[in-house]
């Protein structure tokens, strides 16, 4: 929705369609609600679907340097077999989308995540066959984790990430700042008695919870801190406890991503101090930035030095307001993708100097 909401106020048709409802309560604007969509239940299925030999080339894949992205299939019968049966429960519903929001008529489709209603990019081909652009943009695990969809990126005429990491994935990739309105987030001017430290997850091993939420007992009882651990909680509620707080960590590994996502963005904007993992490599390449680097070893240092000083703290949390503000805000990365476009002549000429 950053990206919509940026692009409808630079002054274009912009629309998200999404397969099914967030389960923590995300704004959504054309929602299909697929049926079968519940990737907890896929996830809890899935491995049954593999055979031990499948999982060795699996892993050989993921060990090989290769040159181009690693290319999605599916897991072996049993998978490919769900997939089709759940496309084709879906057929009836896609169509009377397509037909009901005039589907074709727009001019660009940015498929996030790399990801369309098919799994054979039969309706991106489609798309692309009438002459229109594609473009993917790439926002998490999905190219770490499962590849590209050959018959998209073949005819994607455009690739973005927000994942530092994903340069080294993907051959013709372009990095972008995550797209993010920090407006709705109100500045915390700090705690007037106890410091309360925040951690929140949806997958505590992606994170490395278990070891923040060890470090954060141990913060409690021994400084007197207050700590806070949410997980799987709806985003209103999250936002409310986490908007009255003065610290957030974020993750102390690189498992799910290399450094920050949204939930370090709303943090920044809220006035919390961040921190998080930064790899070597991504803490160069990012411009003077206000967060604090920790890893398993020196999380409870970091926080306790945070801790014991406030003005640290209070310079930490105005550099951050700036930042995100300066590098994420979402009109401003909508803009560098539109440059890209009118670089390649793809705007109307109506659209030129918007």
């Amino acid at each position: 929705m950053a990206f919509v909401k940026a692009e409808r106020a630079l002054g274009f048709d912009s629309r998200l369609v999404t397969l099914a409802r967030n389960q923590f309560g995300f704004e959504e604007d054309i929602c299909l609600d697929l049926p079968f969509m519940d990737g907890r239940l896929y996830r809890s299925i899935r491995p049954k679907f593999r055979s031990e030999k499948q999982l060795d080339v699996l892993r050989k894949k993921e060990d090989n340097a290769l040159a181009g992205p690693k290319v999605w299939s599916p897991s072996g019968r049993g998978e490919a077999s769900a997939i089709r049966i759940r496309e084709y429960l879906w057929k009836k519903h896609i169509n009377e989308f397509i037909e009901s929001h005039d589907f074709y008529g727009f001019d660009l489709y940015q498929f996030d995540g790399g990801l369309g209603f098919s799994r054979r990019g039969k309706f991106a081909s489609e798309l692309h066959g009438r002459g229109k652009k594609i473009v993917c943009c790439y926002l998490g695990s999905d190219l770490r984790k499962r590849g590209v969809i050959r018959e998209l990126d073949e005819i994607s005429d455009c690739n973005f990430t927000v994942e530092f990491d994903h340069l080294d994935l993907h051959p013709h990739i372009q990095y972008l700042f995550f797209p993010f309105d920090a407006t709705p987030y109100e500045p915390f001017g700090g705690s007037e008695g106890r410091v309360r430290v925040f951690h929140s997850a949806t997958n505590r091993y992606y994170k490395g919870s278990d070891h923040i939420i060890e470090t954060g007992r141990r913060l409690e009882e021994q400084l007197g801190i207050e700590f806070i651990f949410m997980e799987n909680t709806p985003h209103a509620e999250l936002i409310r406890t986490k908007q009255r707080c003065d610290i957030m960590i974020d993750q102390i590994t690189n498992v799910g991503g290399i450094g920050y996502g949204v939930s370090s963005l709303e943090a920044l904007a809220m006035g919390l101090v961040v921190c998080t993992r930064l790899t070597p490599e991504f803490d160069a390449f990012l411009p003077k930035h206000p967060f604090v680097n920790v890893t398993p070893e020196n999380l409870y240092r970091s926080v306790a030095d945070l801790v014991a000083d406030a003005r640290r703290r209070d310079r930490l949390r105005k550099q951050g307001i700036d930042w995100v503000t300066k590098y994420h805000d979402a009109k401003s990365v909508a803009g560098q993708m539109h440059d890209v476009y009118r670089e390649r002549g793809w705007f109307k000429q109506q659209y030129a100097d918007q």
